[in-house]
């Protein structure tokens, strides 16, 4: 990665962890850690339900964790003529953009596999059933993240692209969910295999889809 590039990275990263008045990467945590000391007064305290269903319940709340930050995203750079600027120095939106979901997945990917423990606790999940989560979450977090950065960017600039952003964000991350959640199923190695492979799909389309979007933006 080139000097410009680790720049904009760290930038990125510090912007997202700390995010000023908003909170940064407290508030995506702090939900997460919220679902998960709910669901058990919803369901009740049995706890096999609690097993059953405490693996799904922590794939749903690191969804709508990454949902949070989604305003922050795209377009304040995008108001403010960052792109503009980075463009003059040779810069590339799908470059900037392939930074962001990195930078995205940094400030509430890893933070979120460390809350899923305690959080397992909370549960009552067993120890092979929180492996199979944080393996999970490990394939499937980088998939939310550039599912987030393109979905900001195509809402960005539109009157409430906050919440049409997250919106949107929701049918399309059900793939994610589907085959993370699966994976808990007995014999649910595909499930992981499906997850990653979902991953680097959206990883792979999502820097040039985004990058368009701001050009057409910046236009």
């Amino acid at each position: 990665m080139s000097r410009p590039l680790l720049a904009i990275l760290r930038r990125d990263i510090a912007l997202l962890l700390l995010g000023g008045r908003r909170g940064g990467a407290t508030l995506p945590l702090l939900f997460f850690l919220s679902v998960a000391m709910l669901f058990p007064f919803a369901v009740g305290p049995d706890p096999v339900l609690l097993a059953r269903t405490g693996g799904g319940v922590i794939w749903v709340a690191a969804l709508l964790a990454a949902i949070l930050p989604i305003d922050r995203l795209v377009e304040p750079d995008l108001d403010q003529g960052m792109f503009d600027q980075w463009a003059l120095r040779g810069i590339s939106e799908e470059a900037v953009m392939g930074v962001r979901i990195l930078a995205h997945w940094l400030s509430f990917g890893p933070p979120l596999m460390l809350a899923a423990l305690p959080a397992a606790a909370l549960l009552g999940l067993d120890g092979d059933t929180l492996r199979i989560v944080e393996i999970g979450l490990l394939a499937g977090t980088p998939g939310l993240a550039a599912l987030g950065v393109m979905v900001a960017a195509l809402t960005a600039g539109l009157r409430g692209g906050a919440a049409l952003g997250g919106l949107l964000v929701i049918p399309l991350a059900v793939p994610l969910l589907v085959f993370g959640a699966g994976s808990l199923a007995v014999g649910g190695t595909s499930g992981l295999a499906l997850c990653g492979a979902s991953s680097l799909v959206l990883l792979a389309i999502a820097p040039f889809a985004a990058g368009a979007a701001v050009r057409n933006g910046r236009g």
